[in-house]
């Protein structure tokens, strides 16, 4: 709600990119998870593999370890892998006691680890006892501090009372880089089915609105005058809102045109007495005859002040009017230049573009004519009018004159009904006045000001749909 209690539309946001940033987010979120678990299911998969490998050499160490006399072990059959013979190669293998200390020497070892020995944790030891001969997959450092994927399997060889720990070992790092590779062509896979998907959400969603905005189209062509009612192909989804709309254009111009209706029955209702008023007192030359001249002739200005505000107030608000401003400046131009010929004072205009007032024409007409005469009966020789667009695809007429022009305070008085500031130049004093009423009614603005040839320059601006294009006169 407003300040004053009265409802507006605040624009919040573009509907478009709102369903394209949530399908986006979702989607990216989706393949964000995608990626992550892909590399995490890859991962997985390259360790099994690693450890498989290495459960495998663990039971062929077994098979060919035999205790010795002093208390030993020995490999009865090489490895088929040459780089369990190739110092630090990464492939390692050795047999420590179980029950010796965990840094302590081992009593077998492959040449790969030359002198170095594996360290395995006190947690991977007790639970290689407990899997009862079962291979552990584990982790520790290796000779130059690699990371190394461990099996470990407690055993008791034949003729030897203590068992001993297995362990076979491989370098980690070729794993890590395909993982890390994996994931690297993963997340640059998924990033490229995210442009995809951005640009087809994209698309999606602008078909999808396109209805929106094609309803949208076709209340602004409702609205500038171009068409009467909506019409075309929509979604089932629309029509009921579509529907709404032109019932909603219909009523309009029902009440409209009852609202002109009533101000025409009120015309005809106060003109009449009125006017056989002043016919009686036409002839009477008495106190009282000039008071009933002077008060019906006020009556008549306010009637016809009070009845363009009705009636301009009704059109303000009617659907589908419009008005090419530079007909009318045309039009009145070319009569006020015959009008004023006598005086010699020389009125040009320039039309910039094609100006579309949003409006009746006869609301135009008034507005335009009492600007331009008023400024034609003050003028010593000169009157500039001008009309074009702004921006906002507003109507902005100018009128300046040459004239004697009115001081800042003298400017807002003549604005007032009925004022006059000479009393021998003709007129009722509505005329600047029904103007700003008019400009207000239809939501635009009207000011007085200096104007640039000496004398006064009035400033109107109206709604309006502008085109391109100028004409000069």
């Amino acid at each position: 709600m407003s300040t004053d209690g009265r409802e507006t539309l605040v624009e919040r946001g573009s509907l478009l990119r709102r369903l394209s940033l949530l399908a986006l987010g979702w989607g990216v979120i989706l393949l964000t998870v995608g990626a992550i678990s892909l590399t995490a299911v890859f991962r997985q998969t390259v360790l099994t593999d690693l450890d498989s490998r290495q459960a495998s050499i663990t039971e062929f160490l077994l098979i060919q370890l035999e205790a010795t006399p002093d208390g030993g072990v020995v490999l009865t059959r090489d490895l088929l892998d040459p780089r369990f013979g190739q110092v630090f190669s990464g492939r390692y293998w050795q047999v420590i006691d179980a029950d010796a200390p965990l840094d302590a020497e081992p009593v077998e070892r492959s040449r790969s680890l030359w002198d170095e020995t594996i360290i395995i944790s006190e947690r991977l030891r007790t639970a290689a006892v407990a899997a009862n001969g079962q291979p552990v997959a584990g982790n520790a450092s290796g000779p130059d501090g690699q990371p190394l994927r461990l099996a470990v399997r407690a055993v008791v060889l034949p003729a030897r009372e203590d068992p001993v720990i297995i362990i076979a070992a491989e370098d980690r790092r070729p794993s890590d880089r395909r993982v890390w590779t994996f994931g690297m062509a993963a997340a640059g896979l998924l990033a490229g089915f995210a442009v995809l998907l951005a640009v087809g959400v994209v698309v999606q969603v602008r078909v999808g609105l396109s209805p929106v905005l094609k309803l949208r189209r076709a209340v602004a062509q409702v609205r500038d005058g171009e068409t009467q009612k909506i019409s075309g192909q929509y979604p089932s989804e629309m029509m009921p809102l579509a529907t709404e709309l032109n019932a909603l254009i219909d009523h309009s111009r029902e009440v409209v045109e009852r609202a002109r209706t009533h101000v025409g029955n009120l015309a005809h209702a106060l003109k009449t007495p009125i006017t056989v008023l002043s016919n009686e007192a036409r002839g009477d030359e008495s106190r009282l005859g000039d008071l009933v001249r002077c008060q019906t002739a006020t009556m008549t200005g306010q009637v016809e002040h009070h009845l363009r505000r009705a009636r301009a107030a009704a059109n303000a608000k009617a659907i589908g009017a419009r008005t090419p401003a530079g007909e009318v400046v045309n039009d009145l131009g070319r009569t006020l230049r015959r009008i004023y010929a006598r005086r010699e004072v020389e009125l040009d205009w320039q039309i910039d573009g094609e100006p579309v007032f949003r409006g009746e024409r006869q609301d135009l007409e008034d507005l335009v004519g009492n600007l331009m005469d008023n400024a034609c009966k003050w003028a010593r020789s000169r009157v500039e009018v001008r009309v074009g667009t702004d921006d906002h695809a507003g109507v902005i007429l100018s009128v300046d004159d040459d004239g004697p022009g009115l001081d800042p305070e003298a400017r807002a008085r003549v604005l007032g009904r009925g004022v006059r500031l000479d009393e021998q130049a003709p007129g009722t004093g509505f005329g600047l006045s029904i103007v700003s009423d008019l400009a207000k009614a239809y939501g635009g603005s009207f000011v007085l000001e200096e104007s640039p040839l000496g004398g006064l320059g009035a400033r109107l601006v109206l709604p309006g749909v502008a085109k391109t294009g100028e004409t000069r006169h």
